[in-house]
């Protein structure tokens, strides 16, 4: 009895932060195996520690993955990467070097599922953490528009924190703008790419908007985690990823991250980064793992539509074409607190307070389940999800215990301005 409860809560969990498979186990790119089969014969593998900057191969092939082979950053000699423990490591270690040596403000904008995994350890740090969200709660859209309100009302040198970039969806106008605000607010951006390839099935384009930045000149920090990509879970495979100003600036910055570092975990794992690095660096070998983000993203499209499918079959009150108009592992149900406490406490169906669903979750064995439990909370509760006009904006009162901007540094301003000031 207690085997058969556990499994139908493992099947209605609809929290969980992997990529599953439709035989309900965590996804595994094919071509993983293939290379663990080998190196598993390879006399010359062995289990010893990695130096303490981590496995250099892997760093390299994962930053050029990032901001591309052909970046200017790479052909200027500035960017580079630091190994880390996943990206929690990759976000714990560039907080660390923001609160040693950013000059600006200690307030950080993050967004709620960011919030959630990682905004502890800014809050440990003595950050204020802000919250902003791109889900439009009333139209049921994303609308990365949000982000110039953001900026409208964030103190000059604040840090903002970009999840999942690869959503990020403005016209080509407006990129120009944003860069424009930026550049003039001094925001330092700190990107976190957890599942780079799950949002169009390319890894190229989800890096699209990064890229833009690297482009225009910006510096910044970037979380890469590459375990969810490869489906390498346990392997807490991470890269935390530095764009600066010159090479100058890229070699003190890494000096002192290495430093941290080292007496943060020392070494970090090995086996997963070797995978990675044997795989991006054979051309067949990429091609074929790239054909296998493509069949996930495929999936999680096909899985959108037999949601919707499934509701409107059952006549469920409300529109659900947001359903297949997201993109990525995760969708917003668009559904009130109300409906998703009684799908927690009447169904056992467990989702997030967000109602934002993992939809790898949801296969062929639970689909009907899930369809009908939210069709009940419908009911029960009401009414369905409508696009709506969304009320007036409140108008935005600044936190009064909010620090202080220091003063800039001279002219030169972010993570270049450590140059002058450590002495």
């Amino acid at each position: 009895m207690m085997s058969s409860q556990m499994t139908l809560w493992m099947r209605e969990n609809l929290l969980r932060q992997i990529c599953m498979t439709r035989n309900e186990i965590p996804w595994l790119s094919p071509v993983v195996s293939k290379i663990l089969r080998k190196l598993a014969h390879d006399p010359s593998f062995n289990y010893d520690y990695l130096p303490l900057n981590g496995l250099e191969a892997f760093v390299r092939v994962a930053t050029e993955l990032l901001v591309g082979r052909h970046s200017p950053a790479i052909v200027d000699n500035r960017v580079g990467g630091v190994h880390t423990i996943g990206g929690s490591g990759a976000i714990q270690l560039g907080a660390k070097f923001l609160k040693e040596w950013y000059r600006g403000s200690r307030v950080v904008y993050m967004q709620p599922t960011q919030k959630e995994q990682h905004g502890f350890i800014f809050q440990d740090l003595g950050f204020i953490i802000r919250e902003y969200t791109f889900w439009d709660p009333y139209r049921l859209i994303s609308d990365t528009g949000k982000l110039f309100d953001v900026l409208e009302h964030a103190p000059d040198r604040s840090i903002l924190v970009l999840y999942n970039s690869g959503s990020f969806i403005l016209p080509r106008n407006n990129w120009i703008k944003l860069s424009k605000v930026m550049k003039k607010k001094q925001i330092f951006l700190f990107f976190d790419v957890p599942d780079q390839g799950f949002v169009s099935g390319d890894p190229d384009r989800d890096n699209k908007i990064l890229r833009y930045f690297v482009a225009q000149g910006f510096e910044f920090f970037c979380s890469q985690s590459l375990s969810n990509s490869f489906g390498l879970y346990d392997e807490r495979i991470g890269n935390l990823v530095v764009v600066a100003m010159s090479n100058k600036a890229l070699l003190c910055i890494r000096s002192q991250l290495d430093s941290y570092a080292r007496y943060m975990w020392g070494s970090p794992p090995a086996l997963g980064s070797k995978m990675i690095a044997t795989i991006l660096n054979n051309p067949a070998l990429r091609v074929e793992w790239k054909r296998s983000l493509k069949g996930v993203v495929e999936n999680i499209m096909l899985t959108r539509e037999k949601v919707k499918e499934k509701l409107r079959l059952l006549g469920t009150p409300g529109s659900w074409e947001h359903l297949t108009t997201q993109d990525g592992i995760y969708s917003f149900l668009g559904i009130s607190a109300d409906q998703v406490n009684y799908l927690v406490t009447k169904k056992h169906v467990y989702i997030p307070k967000s109602g934002q669903i993992n939809l790898t979750c949801i296969n062929s064995q639970n689909i009907d389940y899930i369809a009908r439990s939210i069709n009940e909370a419908i009911l029960a509760i009401g009414p369905g999800p409508q696009p709506r006009e969304p009320p007036p904006k409140e108008s935005v009162v600044p936190d009064v215990s909010e620090p202080k901007v220091p003063k800039a540094l001279g002219k030169i301003s972010g993570l270049a301005a450590l140059l002058q000031s450590k002495k």
